[in-house]
């Protein structure tokens, strides 16, 4: 029962950490004058994959029996979470509020941003896990060194192309600021990032622990539960922030929230894995990564070519991840 109640606790922990960091992301966005898109597609997008970026991390330098499952897991399971559930929980908060959102149940998001973010996502995950099949050791560095190249030309194209910037009344205000003053001191904007990193770090050490200790208990491989727990969990803090943006109808944050940590998701931690592991992919990575590029092709199709969210769109998406829940649950 404890190891239960401490992995609770590492899951509140890391998403008040993310709470902390998104919050001062959008800030910092402001004040470098970045554009919406650049904002919820770097910023936003990179500082709440932060939490299941440090599981992999945090499970291999620890360096514990089954660690390296669970690196595996985290790193493909984020991608596949992105790309399936939290695309269905942001078309179906689009289609609850279409009445509330001037533009109703269409995108108004910047093109250029999206298309960028899908396109990249959906070549880079699929090399990622096509290496995963089989990379001869001495790849494997070279590889992972062309992935955060990748990831730096991606970030260089959306600061020169990622749309208006975001107005200051639509970042809600920063939560570790006591001031009177419209805008946060950017003292106080980097205090909070530091804290909320901290959380975070901290808060992924006992998850990793813990889970371990929880796959152990309930006879379960550490690879399928961190495949679905860890990102189901780390990526709480994009589905709440996509949620309420659609709901305001600020699609660009939305959607770029979730596609840049695609795109995130789909390098530097594919990067981290050809380096820190040996990158043999399991017949269950291998079947949730296949599955989130699915996701992925379906969301360049619905919101990149027919601009809307859709209902079938929504179906598919959530009937992607119920899939890879039925196939565990077999094997």
């Amino acid at each position: 029962m404890t190891e239960y109640i401490l992995l609770a606790i590492s899951f509140a922990v890391i998403l008040a950490g993310a709470l902390l960091f998104t919050n001062a992301v959008e800030w910092a966005g402001h004040r470098l004058s970045l554009g919406e898109g650049a904002t919820g597609s770097l910023l936003a997008a990179v500082g709440t994959a932060m939490p299941e970026t440090l599981i992999p991390i945090v499970a291999i330098i620890g360096g514990a029996e089954g660690s390296e499952d669970v690196a595996v897991g985290a790193i493909v399971g984020a991608p596949f979470l992105l790309a399936t559930i939290a695309m269905a929980l942001v078309g179906t908060s689009a289609l609850l509020f279409r009445k509330r959102r001037e533009q109703d149940t269409r995108l108004k998001v910047d093109i250029e941003t999206l298309d960028r973010d899908l396109i990249f996502f959906l070549i880079f995950f699929a090399l990622g896990l096509g290496l995963g099949v089989g990379t001869p050791d001495g790849l494997q560095i070279p590889l992972a060194i062309g992935f955060v190249v990748a990831y730096g030309v991606y970030v260089r194209r959306t600061l020169a192309g990622g749309g208006a910037v975001q107005e200051v009344e639509t970042i809600g205000p920063l939560i570790m600021d006591r001031s009177d003053d419209e805008n946060p001191r950017g003292v106080t904007i980097l205090i909070q990032l530091a804290v909320g990193l901290g959380a975070i770090v901290g808060g992924a050490h006992l998850f990793v622990e813990e889970l371990l200790h929880v796959a152990e208990t309930i006879g379960v491989e550490p690879l399928v539960l961190s495949l679905i727990l860890a990102p189901l969990a780390t990526e709480l803090p994009e589905k709440a922030n996509s949620f309420f943006w659609v709901r305001e109808g600020k699609d660009s944050l939305a959607l770029g929230n979730i596609t840049g940590a695609m795109v995130f998701q789909s390098t530097i931690p594919i990067a981290f894995g050809l380096w820190l592991t040996d990158w043999d992919l399991s017949h269950f990575a291998l079947v949730s990564g296949g599955l989130g590029l699915a996701g992925g092709a379906l969301a360049y199709w619905a919101l990149r070519l027919r601009q809307r969210f859709e209902v079938l769109a929504i179906l598919v998406w959530a009937g992607l991840f119920a899939a890879f829940i039925a196939y565990v649950s077999v094997y």
